[in-house]
């Protein structure tokens, strides 16, 4: 079995326009547990939202066997959920909040990510940057049914539509993806702050570098560079 060791860097920007960050984010480096929840709802809504499922995740007990801290992972998501639904219904007179999450867990030689929203888990490895979430977004779904194509995707007027966020509908479903771990991999998670103002390349051109931390600030510098007009969080977890 690969023995596996990581470095890991995060950070948020509230971005080039607005003057809250609805984003959140976990990094528990030793234990190999990492976070991006982008909020929805506005002040009071959006970033209590994001901080209930960072707050959550950061009590999770990793030390259980893998299946065992995947479930509760999931468990606790669920748990949130319903939270941040109470919370709407007395704080917020019921208006819609919500939050998405991506979150990567690592053990041994075996990554698990489990996301809903569009919040994004990419993997960069031999040169090629892969996306491992799928967006559940109304223009992804468009795309999937090809209804459109990809090129009007990038561009189109729905593209911040999403359809899942903890907290946002009745009832929340998370999707969950294994992966294989090798040495050199970087993975990169990321609020769509990031991927929204960063082209691919330019991405690949930061993830190549050695120095998480100097990635994770590289990239979010260029997103500022690009107006960004939404929170930008960034993790990137080097494995070695």
């Amino acid at each position: 079995m690969l023995q596996t060791h990581w470095h890991s860097s995060a950070a948020t920007h509230c971005g080039a326009v607005r003057n809250m960050n609805e984003d959140a984010f976990l990094s528990r480096n030793d234990d190999g547990l990492w976070v991006v929840a982008d909020g929805m709802g506005g002040h009071d809504a959006g970033e209590v939202a994001s901080e209930m499922i960072t707050a959550s995740l950061a009590r999770l007990n990793v030390e259980q066997p893998l299946p065992d801290v995947v479930d509760a992972l999931e468990d606790t998501l669920l748990e949130v959920h319903q939270k941040i639904r109470a919370y709407s219904r007395t704080h917020c007179q019921g208006r819609t909040m919500g939050s998405t999450v991506v979150s990567l867990l690592l053990r041994d030689n075996l990554g698990v990510c489990m996301w809903a929203g569009d919040s994004r888990l990419y993997r960069y490895r031999d040169h090629r940057l892969q996306m491992i979430s799928d967006d559940h977004s109304q223009v992804n779904e468009m795309l999937a049914r090809g209804m459109i194509t990809p090129e009007e995707a990038r561009n189109h007027p729905a593209s911040n539509v999403i359809t899942r966020a903890v907290g946002a509908s009745e009832t929340l479903y998370v999707d969950v993806t294994l992966m294989e771990l090798r040495k050199g991999d970087v993975y990169l998670l990321c609020s769509d702050g990031l991927y929204g103002a960063v082209p691919e390349g330019n991405m690949v051109r930061h993830l190549r570098q050695q120095d998480v931390q100097a990635c994770t600030q590289a990239l979010i510098e260029d997103a500022l560079r690009a107006g960004a007009r939404d929170n930008v969080t960034v993790i990137t977890v080097h494995i070695q």
